[in-house]
Parts: structure tokens; sequence; C-alpha cells
């Protein structure tokens, strides 16, 4: 007991305060947390331990005899030691505020407890707790929670956070949106009624079930997935493990809405595959179905017929009714020649007044009748407003494969017929004259010249580096043909390929081409580069009962690793036998080969199969290339077949790339590789490791991965 204490009680106090207090001063002191003690009577602190001193900032002695209606901060401090005098209080547990030395103000708990020292004294032993880095951790989480808040609100995705059971942790309100969650069952927070929500919304309520099992399950990395609901709309799905100290503790989904853009790329099909005015297939879906009937026909036999039509004296009706009547006149001849066909004959139109005709399994007599319905189509006069005319169309007719091997051919032959009958007066139809005995020998001479130069060894292969768009490091190659005559030179593939097609030879190009491939990829795998080799397959070859066998057995031959093949395959492969293909592809896919389509976007370009089949890769053919930037069309199409592909976890790559504007624009655009003039032409194999090295663009000696 000190000076200030005695001062405080009185001299004839202080023998009975010592002996008090004394105790209760020695037992505070063993304290950890702060502590007052308190007069009952007098409110009075009549001892304090080294954990106040600390506290406060202010010495015990200082402290001592002070009233603590002095030091309350806060009314209600003052309201409890008005009541505690007057004894109508048993305790107090509640946080406050305390004045540290220094004028600032300290947030603790505070407890107060009235005892007696047994021998008439009573005190309140006042307790208090340090809140303050309770309160800034608090505040802290507080603060990080309200950022987490608003960061996920404010991405455009859909997000959910549950932990390693499923069990739901947050979300946004996009994520409720987007999957048409009812409020009241947000509200209520369920979350195996929120999981019964999301599967019933699906269209494939168990497969959807099965799969999300399967990712708590496995506990994947990172998973991708696109799924369909009930009410039309498709979500890609992509999952990432959260993890907490190495350790995984939950998983964060990301749900992304693809409707609209995928609607969009099917619009966008549409346009490029149909002639605005009539909605009839244009050209190129036109070619397309050419070239299917023309791999039906090599397969199981038969012929088919083209007709070229051509309408008489059109630019007359243009130049005196005007274009708005030509195109009504347009649409009403589409209209007629429609019901003239058969529903599997395809009428297509070809630009301005010319129309072309697909008659399928026909012969020279079945397209001459086609050719005479169209004509009877155009017999009934026209008659728009008070305008009252008669249109009519002269016709050529090419058979196949009488007439051509390839869709140029045969489109080629069928012009010339139909100019013959414009010569002849219009308004009629005849059949393509056989070619002269010329071609057919040069074909026939073509045709001995490739297999003496298989048995020889004149053909090679050269490979054009393929490189990854953002980091322009050499990620694979594409194995091309060439063929060196010792008497002509060197013979372009473009001349010898289609006669090798008609002629069935070229399975056995495609079967050297596989093995030779192969070969070379496993002495590059033996000087230590893995380099990925791409070669085109095609529909002939892929038909072969034996093909993936052939494939097996190229690899096992040379002990090459299959992820370090892929098979390049033009879109016509897939369609011609779903179910045929399917099979043919699994097991490819099975076998560990890589699979890509080739030419993507001048075919079927159906997003049937791209889901359907076990593809990794599109190629987007150089012909929309060339035209970047700056062409319209072109930026379409190429956009919407790379956002297609990547829509579809797909890997897009751009060949026929020359300049360093094309590889900016798909860069931009998203397209992951590109192959082409702009890095290198198709290099024998010793130039090709050359000008890596020279390039300073080694490719990867690791294990090789698609970078994503």
């Amino acid at each position: 007991m000190n000076r200030d204490l005695a001062l405080s009680f009185g001299h004839d106090a202080m023998p009975k305060v010592l002996t008090q207090v004394q105790p209760w001063a020695q037992l505070l002191e063993g304290l950890l947390e702060a502590v007052w003690l308190v007069d009952a009577q007098s409110l009075q602190i009549v001892a304090t331990n080294q954990a106040a001193e600390f506290l406060t900032g202010v010495s015990n002695g200082l402290r001592l005899g002070h009233n603590v209606l002095e030091l309350a901060c806060t009314p209600e401090d003052q309201m409890f030691w008005h009541e505690a005098l007057q004894g109508s209080v048993s305790g107090l547990r509640s946080e406050t505020l305390l004045q540290h030395a220094d004028g600032h103000l300290i947030c603790v708990l505070r407890r107060a407890s009235l005892i007696s020292d047994g021998h008439g004294g009573n005190f309140w032993m006042v307790v208090f707790q340090d809140l303050t880095e309770q309160r800034r951790a608090r505040q802290e989480h507080e603060t990080l929670l309200a950022e987490l808040r608003a960061t996920l609100e404010s991405t455009a995705d859909g997000i959910l956070v549950t932990d390693l059971f499923g069990r739901l942790r947050a979300f946004n309100q996009r994520f409720s949106k987007l999957w048409d969650i009812p409020e009241a069952l947000v509200a209520q927070r369920n979350d195996q009624a929120i999981h019964d929500w999301m599967q019933h919304s699906v269209q494939d309520g168990s497969r959807y079930d099965t799969r999300l099992q399967s990712i708590f399950e496995t506990c994947e990395t990172q998973t991708s997935d696109i799924i369909k609901l009930q009410n039309g709309k498709v979500l890609e799905r992509v999952s990432l493990a959260q993890k907490s100290h190495d350790q995984n503790v939950g998983r964060v989904f990301s749900f992304r809405d693809l409707s609209e853009s995928l609607e969009a790329n099917q619009r966008m099909e549409r346009m490029e595959r149909n002639d605005l005015l009539t909605s009839l297939p244009n050209r190129r879906t036109l070619s397309d179905r050419i070239n299917y009937a023309q791999a039906l026909v090599r397969r199981e036999g038969g012929s088919f017929g083209f007709l070229w039509v051509n309408l008489d004296r059109f630019k007359q009706i243009n130049g005196c009714l005007g274009q708005s009547v030509g195109d009504r006149v347009l649409c009403e001849v589409a209209r007629r020649f429609e019901g003239a066909l058969r529903a599997v004959d395809t009428l297509a139109r070809l630009g301005g007044d010319e129309f072309g005709v697909l008659v399928y399994g026909a012969d020279a007599a079945g397209a001459l009748k086609t050719a005479q319905r169209l004509q009877d189509a155009l017999s009934e006069p026209f008659q728009l407003e008070l305008l009252r005319f008669t249109v009519t169309c002269s016709i050529g007719i090419a058979m196949f494969p009488l007439d051509g091997m390839s869709c140029d051919e045969l489109l080629l032959e069928a012009d010339r017929a139909m100019h013959q009958v414009k010569c002849n007066g219009c308004a009629g139809y005849r059949l393509a004259q056989p070619r002269k005995n010329e071609d057919l020998l040069a074909r026939m001479r073509l045709d001995q010249a490739m297999r003496e130069a298989l048995r020889c060894g004149h053909f090679v292969l050269h490979y054009q580096p393929q490189l990854n768009l953002l980091t322009g490091k050499v990620i694979g190659c594409e194995a091309l043909i060439r063929w060196h005559d010792p008497q002509t030179g060197e013979i372009a593939p473009g001349s010898f390929i289609p006669v090798a097609e008609a002629s069935g030879f070229i399975i056995a190009i495609g079967t050297w081409v596989l093995r030779e491939a192969v070969a070379q990829a496993a002495q590059w795998v033996e000087m230590g580069m893995q380099m990925p080799v791409s070669i085109n397959v095609s529909p002939l070859q892929f038909q072969q009962d034996d093909f993936v066998a052939s494939v097996e057995a190229a690899l096992l031959s040379k002990g090459l690793r299959p992820a370090l093949l892929e098979l390049e395959l033009t879109e016509s492969i897939l369609v011609h036998d779903i179910d045929d293909a399917f099979v043919r592809l699994q097991a490819l896919a099975k076998l560990g080969v890589r699979l890509a389509i080739d030419d993507f976007g001048t075919g079927y370009s159906s997003l049937a199969y791209l889901k359907r089949f076990p593809i990794q890769r599109l190629k987007i053919d150089r012909s929309f290339i060339q035209g970047l930037p700056g062409d319209k069309s072109d930026e379409a199409i190429t956009n919407a077949i790379i956002q297609m592909g990547r829509a579809l976890g797909l890997r897009v790559i751009a060949e026929g790339v020359e300049t360093q504007a094309q590889r900016q624009f798909l860069l931009a655009a998203g397209c992951h590789e590109f192959q082409g003039f702009l890095y290198a032409a198709a290099l024998a194999p010793a130039q090709f490791c050359e000008r890596l090295r020279a390039g300073g663009l080694q490719a990867p000696y690791a294990e090789l991965q698609y970078v994503v």
C-alpha cells in the first residue's frame, strides 16, 4: 500500500485497507489478465496488477485511489457504477472502452464481479481482456469477405464454391440467374435442394450427376464440360481445385453461357452455306455434297449427274424491269425447281442467274429426265402484278465418273455443255461430250509413273513446322509428299494426288507416307527431339478395314509413342458413314494417336460430329487465311471457327500464314497455332533441324504438351 492510497482512504482507514487488500493484491499479480480491485463502498481502486499497467500505460501507484467513475469512458459504464454504488447490480460482462495514458481508447471485454473478503469488506473485481487485435482481425476478415463478394458479383460468369463434399460455401447472383434458381430456394441456403434443382434443370440428369460425382471423387485439378439445360441454354462449366497449404479444401465452379455465341455461329454457318436471296444451298455446300457423292460412288459403284442451269436472257429482265423484279423471279424459279426435284437431290444457287442440281444415283437417262422436269417447271408464264412473261433456261449435264473425276472437272464439263446449248439457241439441255482420248491417256501415263516412282523411291517427305502463336515455339510439323522425277523434275502434288485418288493408288501412297513419317519421328526421338508429326489421310485410305491396324503396326515397328503422330482427316471422312467413322476414330483414340480435321470450314463443318468424335484439333483452311486481315467474310468465318473450337475445347491451327498481319489477326482472335511461309516452307528433314537451330526456336525436348 503506497502513500497515495493512504491519503485517499484517510490515515485511520489505512491499516484496515492494508489488512483487507493485501491478500488480493498478491493474488492479482499472479493473473495474466488486467485486473482492478474496486472498493464497493467508495468505488475507489484499491489494487491493480502489472497487466493492467501494461494495458493502460499507467503505473499502479498513479491508478490506485482513483474513483472508477472518473475513468468511465461510456454512458453505460457511468450507469453501471452508479447502480453498483447503490447495491442494485450483481455483475457485468460487456465490451467497452478504456483510455490509455496517451489518450487513445482501447477496446476491451470487461467482467465485473462482486467479491467479499469474509470480514465484512466487499470489492468489485474488474477483469479486462484486450480486444484490439481481435477487432482488427475481424475487421480485416470482414473487409476481405466484402472484397470477395464484390469480386464474385463483378464477374460475368456464374461462380459456385463448394467444399470437398459438395456443400455450398458461396455463390454469386450470376450463378443463380444462369440456373434460374428461385429466390426462395436461394434464401433457404439448402445445399441438397439447390443441387437437386441443378440436376433436374439439365437435359441428361443422370449423366450430369455421374460426371459431378466423378469430379469430386477423382479430385481432378481442372475440368471442363459443356452442359445443356432443359430451357435450351448451353453452359460451359469449368472447375478448379481450391487449395490451402497445398491441401485440397474444395472446388470452384465457373459457369459461362455459350448459347448466344453458339447461336451466332450457327447463324453464320447458315449464312456461309446458303444463298441469302433464295435460301438455297450455295456453291460451297454444293461442292461438299458432290464430294460426298463421289466418295459414295467410289465405294459402292454407280454414278450421279450434275446439271448446270442458266436462265436465258435474264439480264433483259433485270435491265427492263429492275433488280427487285429480277430477285423475285429468281426466288420463284427456285421454288419451281424445288418442286420438280426429288427430296434426295440438291438444288443450289451458284450465283447470278445460275443454278446447280446434283442428281443422286442417276445414270445419263435419269439426268436427262431431271433436266426435262426443270424445263417443264418453267413452262407456265410468270405473273408479277400486271406483268406476264415466260422464262426459259439452258442446261448442261455432266456425269460422274464419266465426265470428271473431281468436283471442279464435273462443274467445268457441265458448264461447257450448257454453253453449247446457248450456242444452239438456248431453252434446251444436253450431255457433256466425252473427253478426248489424249486426256485419258495422260491420266493413264501419270498413274503408271506414280507406281514406278513409289517403287524406285522418287517420293520423299518434307516437313513444314507448326508453331505456337503466342510463344513462337515450334510444337510440331506436317509431313507433305514431294515427287522428283529424274526426267521431268518436280511434279506438284495437285497434279498427281487427284489421279491417285481416282485410281485407288492413294492407298499405297498413304501407307508409304504413314511409315515414312513414323520412321522420321522415331529418328528425331533418338536424337533427343520429341517432334509430333501430322500426316494427311485420304477418305479411301481411312475406309480400309485394316487402317487402324496399319497405324498400330507402323508405330510398333519403330517404337514411336502414339502421341507423336497426328492424323489429319477431311470432313467428308467423318460424315460418309458416321457410325463406322465413330468406331474407327474411337479405336485410333484408344491407340493414343492425335486426331485433327484438315481444311476445316470447306466441308460439312457440323457441330454434331465435333462433339461426338474424339477430335483434338481443327485446321483452318488456307483459303480463309489469304484474305486476312481486311476481307470481312474471311474474318467472320475465321473468328467463328476459332470461337467454336475454343468453346468445344479443341486446339485451332491456321495453315497458309504468310504475313505478320495475318499472324497478328489470328493471335488476337484466339487461334492457338499456325504454319506457313511466314516461318518456313516444307523442308527436308536435315533442313528442318537446321532451320530450328538457326531460328532459335528449338522444339521442346521434355514431354511435349499442347499449351492451353
